[in-house]
């Protein structure tokens, strides 16, 4: 995520501890910038959200071992000014593709922004409902009258709690929402609430990290969101498909080393997240890196039609967007 996974969250973080990415320069915008390789080609700017993060190791991963160079790629890795819209730099050209989720990808394009997913990273959608360990809350049935915390009615944690009332076939008036802001873990340790909505490589591994144990339950495979992805605007796709699909190739390759050699990519990763100077801090972070790829599944960057399809109809039915998105131009695969 993305998750990506709590991205009002990294901004917080941002602000309060000035985390920097090394080598960096500030962009015209307020993005931290790192060049990522070099070729003769023009440059490729991708947006990484608002700070440097282990779940990001794919895109480090291929800078340091050369993999864009490979694809002649001259790639700009930056990560976002915490003031900036999520679409922002993307729309005003000063990135040439963005991470983020498919759900806000699409919410984004029915509000007239022309962003295109080219390919779906995340092949399990990382939101879940998170429980105590000995909660009687076992299966999404279960909700029923209990309070459920959510950081607000707005992004993926949102949508997740919509889609997992949907799939137990609970409406919100059979259970007690209530908006916790982004202290899932505090809110569900001191019993605040009775569950909360998270992230199983963000939220899930921090309560492990903290030895609370918890009950981890994920839609069902028919779940009507897709996860983080890469996006473009129409006219880039147009014109530059090749260097996309170059792009997901490198980042398949990478995805693949974090997989084999975890305590390789944390190493790699340690030159663009600058907190993981210890060695508890490196297993945090590893924990969260298994946990994130988990999420690539078999499939890296692969899309599909039928999600796309439930996903502009959920949207739409729950009045997220104004009318249902057309799924076919939201959503392509590069070259």
């Amino acid at each position: 995520m993305i998750p990506s996974r709590a991205r009002r969250l990294r901004r917080a973080l941002l602000l309060a501890l000035g985390v920097a990415l090394v080598a960096t320069a500030c962009s015209g915008t307020g993005g931290s910038a790192s060049s990522a390789s070099s070729s003769g080609g023009a440059p490729l700017v991708v947006g990484l959200t608002y700070t440097a993060d282990i779940q990001f190791s794919p895109f480090y991963v291929a800078a340091e071992k050369g993999y864009f160079a490979d694809e002649g790629l001259d790639v700009t890795l930056r990560h976002h000014g915490g003031s900036e819209p999520l679409l922002g730099a993307l729309q005003a050209g000063d990135e040439d593709v963005v991470y983020a989720g498919g759900d806000e990808m699409m919410v984004n394009r029915s509000q007239g922004v022309d962003v295109v997913d080219v390919a779906t990273i995340y092949q399990s959608y990382p939101g879940e409902l998170i429980v105590p360990a000995d909660s009687p809350i076992t299966s999404l049935a279960d909700l029923r009258g209990h309070s459920i915390g959510v950081p607000g009615e707005y992004g993926e944690t949102w949508y997740t709690l919509l889609a997992l009332l949907d799939e137990a076939g609970l409406s919100r008036d059979d259970v007690d929402i209530r908006t916790i802001g982004f202290t899932q873990q505090s809110a569900l340790m001191t019993g605040k609430v009775d569950a909360v909505v998270g992230f199983s490589n963000n939220d899930a591994v921090q309560f492990e990290q903290a030895g609370f144990g918890i009950r981890e339950i994920a839609p069902g495979e028919g779940t009507p969101l897709v996860g983080l992805g890469l996006g473009a605007m129409a006219d880039t796709v147009a014109g530059r498909g090749d260097e996309l699909a170059g792009l997901l190739r490198a980042l398949r390759r990478a995805a693949a080393d974090c997989a084999a050699d975890p305590d390789g990519a944390v190493d790699l990763s340690a030159r663009y997240v600058t907190t993981l100077t210890d060695d508890e801090q490196r297993a945090r972070a590893r924990s969260t890196l298994e946990a994130t790829n988990a999420l690539y599944g078999d499939d890296f960057g692969a899309q599909h039609d039928d999600r796309w399809s439930a996903m502009s109809v959920f949207l739409a039915d729950k009045g997220i967007t104004a009318e249902p998105v057309d799924p076919a131009a939201a959503h392509t695969s590069p070259g």
